[in-house]
């Protein structure tokens, strides 16, 4: 049970204890296993009412559980059969014996023996053992004193024995706060509601049909009871307070909200009501099964019903933006269904999974142990690695005899890290190996583990306690979780035969695993070796493949029967039964079918010589494709992350790789720079280009840290991690080898595709933010004078998919009210730093400009709420990753505070810069808050403990002062960290907040830096210039490949008005969409020509390093010569 819904049960119990309901608060701490409340049981066992302190105890253990619960049993049996034999009872005393002390003799037969032995006795104070017995009210007191140590030593009662602390009336407070939310969003709000039922929404009517005067403004995040509500009840004491407390017995992390960041509505929102009572199951004990899967989804009721009150509560018109998630439009030319390529492997392909951020590079396992690298877009194999095995000393006993009698092995399993650093591999005979990604053509070996007696089934990646794991199952029915030293940190026992596939998530932030084993049983694990805490059935009864969906909001299986019949079907994780079936599957297969899902919307199954295709609220098959022939029966299948390709396996011992129309471009462009960079050099100019002329990018060496010594000089251009290059080489052996890149510019509106947004252009009003939305069908720009404009793509025939794009005109969006989306704004606000943050699901927006931060909703462009008004003034915002409740808010005078928007409080205030905080980025992989302030320094600070870990200072050019806005954002992997000040680009290791490499601009260039930001695959980095330049550099070794001139997107009226691009943002999902948001207010998206596909070609690499690099003369970087710069 989810921990939202263990604070709900203590909610209820406060109320029940409040109303006098005595005895369904008891049966309920009984039932629910969350609460041992002492004072009843010892009011119980001094009366000695034993059939209910055992029924009581019962919700909690059970007499085999462990010694303290068989020693608790044994007493209060004991002292039963004592007060049976002094009340000269023998008949209820034998039975007491065969009864309920026979369970004991199993352990202690000598025991069992001696009291039995009692009922020879005429008086058992005759044993010289009961010697000092007295009477039984003082023996239950001295019984009762040596249970409650046994009570408290008992690990099962861990965490159970005291009750959090409340404010009285705590269930009473949020159904107010719910009504007063109710009442914010009635059509017509009258001024004194009238509360009839809480059994259906509030909602007021119009007095005699007359519009309603103006709403009554009730505090969202107030606690007292509104006088105009009928009171619920007489308010009672709280149970005894003490601090709140986990349950470690209740498989919690999948019983709560499948999207912690869904909505912000739901961390202003106080929880709702839940649901019927069956959708709250409690797991009480980890040796005993539950039936039922059980998930609560607060947030995303909360939601639907906000949603649905606003929808009732307007015009059509008024709000079709934004469509829920489960509604977008879809077509069903968003599925990969065209050949892009076939790649021939030579051997069977067992197993295949996409690189999880380069989305064309296809990691393959085969049945004779090869794995092979395929970069699609190139249709290039990039690498062979033939099974070996690394130090077979090193192996089992066991292994060595099975490898020797059978030496053929295969591939069972190839999978990419989350962040792509590593690919695992699964064999069918005992081992895993792991590699370390570290270029297109550098795969080392990094650990090899005899992990499992027999074949390894599955191996998956996993974070748990925020530390990257393998998990592996296997022949040996074990489940098995390793670090990447090799060190095995869990071994979960409990299936009964072999494990064919495991499934780790999180939720909320707890996390465990799936498990589906060959006998057909699912079960869900904590990691904590203390068994499992669901037992379940699988259609089918055999193997079967667990999944998410890419949001992590729902679950799918798909698996096969012995008798060939297949299934794919979708949980209900609130009633843990089959909620949807899908059809489509001919009689009887002859293997096992496989699938996989995308996009929150799709699944695909291989069967049938054919690859068939479902929308995920539908159970009938949406479309099929035979990809042009040549499938096997079961073809094997893989999306990428991006759900734009699809690779599967051929019967020819090849692949195919199946693409959209998105798909498509991503992959002629990544075949046009192979191109472009196999055609002969050109040569090198000393003119250069002046746009150019002065660009250099530094590189960062370590050095010893006791040295004086500073950086030594290094290569322009050059990657500062070992890895990247195999051997060192003189400057002089660089120089011979290296090649002339041309770098691509753009100084012609003819060479790539602009669309200005309408009714953007206001000189008074320039843009200081601008983001997508989430959606990637929208821009949202915030105004240096706070106000807010949306513009939205419509799906039409010009633009099918929906999204923004540069080749359509998009609306600028209003409701039919007119109203803008106006922050609070003080009449001294010229140098307010305006800042906003976007809801993951774009429904709300968080933005302040000087003043109060305001909650708008974007369907309504109402304020939903205001809070921490100045002083100080809010600079940056930006959502807690696990906690869409939790702000983290940027201040004028230098702190950071971690603010609940629930609770309307300041929990931590960080203090660490000495200027004005300027840039704020959360990292979920590593549990850090990186800031950055226009002091010039970046700080890392813990998110459990929110202290500060590291400060560290941004090395500027010679003759800067070390001050200028900051900004700070994370890479895809949630390693890498890019930062932006005004006079260069930075990526710095946040694991080690170590700065590896730095592009630097020189003083004689026009334009410093205004704005920076990744692409969304975070391959490439998006810069805007203060001389309306725009660059576009690769991620990885900042190297600049193109320079987007101002007179490519700009009329030429406008360039000699000093206008530029003052922000940068990058499409959610097109990583070579741009847009800018100009100082004269326009904002413009910017896209490559159809005939180019994308910004430039990436520099030629040789041995891992660019090519084209030439010595610099310094660490700080100076205008020297034209050796020095970016070749051309």
């Amino acid at each position: 049970m989810s921990s939202l819904s263990r604070e709900l049960v203590f909610l209820i119990l406060q109320f029940l204890e409040e109303e006098k309901f005595k005895e369904a608060v008891h049966k309920l701490e009984q039932e629910s296993g969350f609460f041992f409340n002492m004072k009843y049981f010892e009011e119980k066992a001094l009366a000695g009412e034993w059939d209910e302190v055992e029924k009581y105890l019962s919700g909690f253990t059970k007499v085999d559980d462990n010694r303290y619960s068989m020693k608790i049993f044994f007493e209060i049996r004991k002292q039963k059969y004592l007060e049976a034999l002094d009340r000269h009872d023998k008949a209820r005393a034998v039975e007491i014996l065969v009864k309920d002390l026979k369970v004991f003799s199993t352990f202690n037969e000598d025991l069992y023996k001696e009291i039995t032995q009692l009922l020879t006795l005429d008086n058992f104070r005759e044993n010289e053992q009961l010697s000092k017995y007295g009477d039984t009210k003082s023996a239950r007191s001295i019984m009762l004193l040596e249970l409650k140590k046994l009570i408290e030593a008992n690990p099962l009662f861990r965490d159970k024995l005291i009750f959090p602390t409340l404010k009285a009336s705590r269930l009473r407070t949020l159904i107010n706060q719910s009504l007063n939310w109710q009442h914010q969003l009635c059509k017509n709000p009258r001024p004194n509601p009238d509360i009839k039922t809480l059994f259906s929404d509030h909602a007021c009517s119009p007095p005699n049909g007359a519009r309603a005067p103006t709403p009554v403004t009730f505090p969202v995040a107030a606690v007292a009871k509104p006088s105009t509500y009928a009171p619920l009840g007489a308010h009672g004491g709280p149970f005894p307070p003490a601090p709140p407390t986990a349950n470690a017995n209740a498989l919690a992390g999948w019983m709560v909200n499948a999207n912690p960041s869904s909505s912000v509505q739901s961390s202003v929102v106080a929880s709702s009501l839940p649901g019927p009572p069956n959708q709250v199951s409690v797991l009480k004990h980890s040796r005993t099964p539950s039936n039922a899967l059980g998930m609560m989804d607060y947030q995303n009721n909360d939601h639907e019903q906000i949603m649905k009150r606003l929808r009732s509560a307007q015009s059509v018109d008024e709000v079709t933006y934004p469509a829920p998630a489960q509604q977008a439009s879809w077509s069903i030319d968003d599925l990969p269904r065209t050949v892009y390529c076939t790649l021939p492997q030579g051997s069977t392909v067992i197993t295949l999974d996409f690189h999880p951020s380069l989305h064309s590079l296809l990691a393959v396992g085969c049945c004779n142990g090869e794995i092979s690298l395929w970069e699609a877009g190139q249709r290039e194999r990039l690498i062979t690695k033939p099974f070996k095995i690394w130090e077979i000393a090193a192996c089992s006993v066991s292994f060595q005899a099975a490898i020797v009698k059978d030496s053929v092995i295969s591939v069972s399993r190839v999978s990419w890290s989350p962040d792509g650093n590593f690919l695992g591999v699964a064999f069918t005979k005992h081992l895993v190996h792991l590699y370390a990604y570290q270029g297109p053509n550098d795969l080392r070996q990094h650990l090899e583990i005899d992990a499992h007696t027999g074949g390894v089934y599955d191996l998956a990646f996993s974070y748990p306690n925020k530390q990257l794991c393998m998990v592996t199952c296997g022949d040996d029915k074990l489940i098995k979780v390793w670090d990447l030293s090799g060190r095995k940190l869990f071994n979960l026992e409990g299936h009964e035969a072999t494990v064919y596939s495991v499934c780790p998530h999180q939720k909320e932030n707890i996390q465990f695993i799936f498990s589906t084993a060959v006998d057909g049983k699912i079960k869900a694990w904590l990691y904590d070796n203390q068994g499992s805490r669901v037992d379940y059935e699988a259609p089918g009864h055999w193997c079967t493949t667990m999944l998410y969906s890419a949001d992590g909001n729902r679950l799918f299986s798909c698996g096969t029967s012995k008798d060939g019949d297949s299934f794919l079907v979708e949980w209900n994780e609130t009633e843990g039964a089959i909620k949807r079936t899908y059809s489509g599957f001919r009689k009887k297969s002859t293997g096992i079918v496989q699938f996989d899902t995308t996009k929150n919307r799709f699944l695909a199954a291989g069967e049938d010589n054919q690859i068939k295709f479902w929308h995920m609220d539908d159970f009938n098959v949406l479309t099929s494709t035979d990809a042009e022939g040549g499938l096997p029966s079961l073809p094997r299948l893989r999306f990428n992350k991006e759900g734009n390709l699809l690779a599967v396996t051929a019967a020819d011992s090849s692949l195919k790789v199946l693409a959209n129309a998105e798909g498509l471009k991503y992959l002629r462009a990544i075949e046009a720079r192979s191109y472009d960079a196999s055609k002969p050099p050109l040569e090198t100019k000393a003119s250069g280009s002046s746009l150019v002329a002065n660009i250099h990018i530094n590189k960062v060496e370590r050095v010893d840290r006791s040295s004086p010594a500073g950086p030594a000089p290094i290569l322009n251009g050059g990657d500062s991690s070992a890895r990247s290059i195999e051997k060192q080489r003189s400057l002089d052996d660089v120089s011979d080898k290296s090649k002339p890149w041309e770098l691509s510019e753009i100084g012609d509106p003819s060479q790539c595709r602009t669309v200005t947004m309408p009714d953007s252009t206001d000189p008074t009003n320039k843009v200081a933010r601008l983001l997508y939305t989430n959606s990637g069908a929208g821009l949202l720009a915030l105004g240096s004078k706070g106000i807010q404009k949306l513009w939205k793509w419509s799906r039409n025939d010009q633009n099918p998919g929906g999204k923004a794009t540069a080749s359509v005109t998009p609306q600028h969006w209003q409701p039919n009210s007119g109203l803008l989306m106006t922050n609070d704004v003080p009449d001294n606000s010229e140098e307010a730093v305006p800042c906003i943050a976007l809801s993951k699901n774009d429904s709300y927006v968080m933005s302040a400009c000087g003043g109060k931060i305001s909650l708008f909703n974007m369907m309504t462009f109402k304020v939903m709420t205001t809070f921490m008004p100045p002083p100080p003034t809010s600079t940056f915002l930006v959502f807690h990753p696990q906690d869409n409740n939790i702000l983290a808010i940027g201040m004028e005078d230098s702190t950071i505070h971690i603010y609940n928007v629930r609770v309307d409080e300041v929990k931590s205030k960080l203090k660490g810069h000495q200027k004005r905080i300027t840039g704020l980025a959360f990292s979920n992989n590593l549990n850090i808050l990186v800031s950055s302030g226009a002091d010039a320094q970046i700080c890392f600070w813990s998110i459990d403990s929110w202290d500060k870990k590291k400060s560290i200072s941004i090395p500027m050019p010679t003759g800067k002062a070390p001050a200028g806005d900051t900004r700070v954002q994370f890479h895809s992997d949630q390693v890498h960290l890019l930062v932006c000040h005004e006079t260069q680009l930075a990526i710095y290791d946040a694991s080690k907040a170590e700065l590896i490499r730095q592009w630097v601009s020189q003083d004689t260039l026009s334009g410093s830096i205004a704005s920076a930001t990744y692409s969304c695959n975070s391959q490439l980095i998006y810069a805007s210039l203060t001389d309306g330049n725009i660059g576009v550099f690769d991620a990885d070794s900042l190297r600049l490949r193109c320079l987007i001139a101002s007179s490519a997107y700009l009329p030429q009226s406008s360039n000699s008005q000093n206008v530029y691009p003052h922000v940068v943002a990058a499409h959610p999902q097109e990583p070579n969409q741009l847009a800018i948001g100009l100082t004269d207010g326009s904002i413009k998206v910017l896209e490559p020509s159809d005939s180019e596909g994308s910004w430039g070609v990436r520099a030629p690499v040789d041995n891992g390093t660019p090519n084209g690099r030439t010595a610099a003369t310094s660490p700080s970087v100076t205008n020297n010569s034209t050796s020095e710069q970016l070749q051309r």
